[in-house]
């Protein structure tokens, strides 16, 4: 049952969660940003969402279900059929001796105590309000091994391609996979997700099913099916009750058959700010007073799969509102901006970066997002851009914020132009984080020193607790979950500009950027793992201390 925004926001003023001025500033700043007053609250962390649970079971004058924060055992979940549980939308959260609590979003349905009174026979029935979102992840108990499913599909002999596809990614939105592959071998395919940054195998199925699963990918892609030795991309949508979710894909040729990638494409940022990004205090401040400049050139720079987009998104939607004009050119468009006039890039109509750059420059723009500089042209466009008076937002291939200069300088850009229209570089990395659910600290011993090479080791040097993740059913047993970006920014000063125009070399910049108080991506990831973000074996995975 859907409770109205005006109607929860009276609880959370009355019940003193959230003050008046501060809902009536919300009010008026969301009519700026385009989205609703609850939506502006959660962004701008005014609310968290356990408060709006609280203030709904309020509503409902029933307890609240912290499904986030305790979630029941697998063994307690399934007490209660899989039919009836996403039927009704219910799960068992406690029992006790005479009562159970059942958690659900919809408490006003007096149908549920009915229902479940025979499976608890005996015992009161209390129904508590949880949030929609935590109840579907206590779904996952439900889960058969995939390889299980695989052959209920295939025992069923009805449209086997496609209900395998839909339940692989029924499993990979389950686990926040960011990547599918499917690799062929001689006999079979190899199933892996990419979760967290890393790839993890979950399944195996028989090559004359892995043809099927090719045909019918490439048919709703609108690929060429006789097409077996050549590389192909393409775009899918698909919907289940999993929602809708974009999917790109690509084939490639391989020794033993076709492999194939699809890329899970999230379009929705709508929690998604500078404040989420896990900044420093410092690296926040200055992102926040370069983004708020009416012109200047903001790269974010770093390998493929390390957060950039996302990065660029957030800081878009703090400066987004009705009274600016933001264009961006992509390829792929992969989140929405709501008030954003967004150009996909099509090299069927040989729109690519540098002609749709051109164009949106006459389209009176005052933000404008380059999805990535790739070639000298695109490049040059983008510095005359944020030359002429615009603010524009980009993402570069480059190891770290430093030797982003002297790449752009290599694809041909005049180092006084980049010197006079850089305002910031940001290069980042995405660690694990550790899982919540099975967060512990030890104390550092020598065998845990041993692990590392001696270079390494010798940066734990004071430091007596490490956190580390035990692995649980939340985690898939991996003992992380989820990832935070790391960063390392170098803001534009004049000292910067001169050594820019004097030919300097990267290791020149970083001195100069950190005598200015830059923080390198190692010395930011080192402090989210002492204080339990993070593990330091991810550190010094993904963001070692540079040699």
């Amino acid at each position: 049952m859907q409770i109205e925004e005006k109607a929860l926001l009276e609880i959370i003023t009355r019940e003193k969660y959230l003050s008046v001025d501060d809902l009536n500033e919300a009010i008026e700043k969301s009519k700026k940003t385009r989205s609703s007053v609850l939506s502006y609250l959660l962004q701008n962390n005014y609310l968290s969402k356990d408060l709006i649970g609280q203030a709904i079971a309020e509503y409902f004058s029933v307890p609240y279900a912290d499904l986030n924060s305790s979630q029941p055992a697998v063994e307690d979940i399934m007490r209660i059929p899989e039919s009836t549980a996403r039927k009704m939308n219910v799960v068992l959260f406690s029992e006790k001796e005479k009562e159970v609590i059942l958690a659900t979003d919809d408490p006003a349905n007096k149908l549920i105590v009915n229902k479940l009174a025979l499976i608890f026979p005996g015992k009161k029935i209390t129904l508590a309000y949880g949030l929609s979102e935590d109840i579907a992840k206590c779904f996952n108990a439900y889960r058969q091994d995939i390889t299980l499913r695989f052959a209920a599909i295939i025992n069923n002999k009805q449209k086997i391609a496609p209900e395998i596809v839909l339940e692989i990614l029924r499993y990979a939105i389950d686990f926040s996979a960011s990547d599918i592959h499917f690799e062929p071998k001689e006999d079979e395919a190899i199933i892996r997700f990419r979760i967290d940054g890393v790839l993890q195998e979950i399944g195996r199925i028989s090559i004359q099913y892995y043809d099927n699963i090719i045909n019918y990918l490439k048919v709703r892609a609108v690929l060429r099916i006789d097409e077996h030795r050549s590389a192909q991309d393409g775009a899918i949508r698909f919907s289940d009750d999993f929602g809708e979710i974009d999917v790109r894909i690509s084939i490639v040729p391989v020794v033993d058959g076709e492999k194939i990638v699809l890329r899970l494409l999230s379009r929705n940022i709508s929690m998604l700010g500078i404040d989420n990004l896990g900044l420093s205090a410092a690296n926040h401040a200055v992102l926040e007073n370069s983004i708020n400049k009416p012109f200047g050139m903001i790269v974010v720079s770093g390998p493929t799969g390390s957060g950039k987009t996302t990065t660029l998104y957030a800081l878009l939607r703090d400066i987004n509102n009705s009274e600016i004009n933001i264009t961006s050119i992509e390829d792929p468009v992969e989140y929405i901006i709501s008030g954003a006039n967004q150009i996909q890039v099509n090299l069927e109509t040989e729109l690519t970066f540098a002609k749709g750059l051109r164009s949106i420059v006459r389209q009176d723009p005052d933000v404008i997002l380059v999805g990535e500089i790739r070639d000298k042209e695109t490049a040059e466009i983008s510095v005359n851009a944020a030359l002429t008076g615009h603010l524009l937002f980009s993402t570069f291939h480059a190891n770290n914020a430093a030797s982003t200069i002297p790449r752009l300088v290599d694809m041909g850009i005049e180092r006084s132009l980049l010197a006079s229209t850089l305002e910031l570089i940001v290069s980042q990395r995405l660690l694990r984080k550790i899982c919540e659910k099975c967060r512990y600290s030890e104390s550092i011993s020598a065998e845990y020193l041993k692990k590392f090479p001696a270079k390494f080791a010798g940066f734990l040097h004071g430091i007596s607790d490490v956190y580390k993740g035990k692995g649980c059913s939340a985690c898939n047993n991996t003992g992380y979950r989820g990832r935070i970006a790391v960063f390392e920014v170098i803001k534009m000063t004049i000292e910067m500009q001169e050594l820019i125009i004097k030919n300097s070399t990267s290791r020149e910049i970083w001195e100069l950027a950190s005598s200015q108080g830059s923080i390198s991506m190692f010395d930011d990831a080192k402090k989210k793992a002492e204080v339990g973000i993070t593990t330091f074996e991810e550190v010094f995975r993904v963001a070692p201390p540079q040699e």
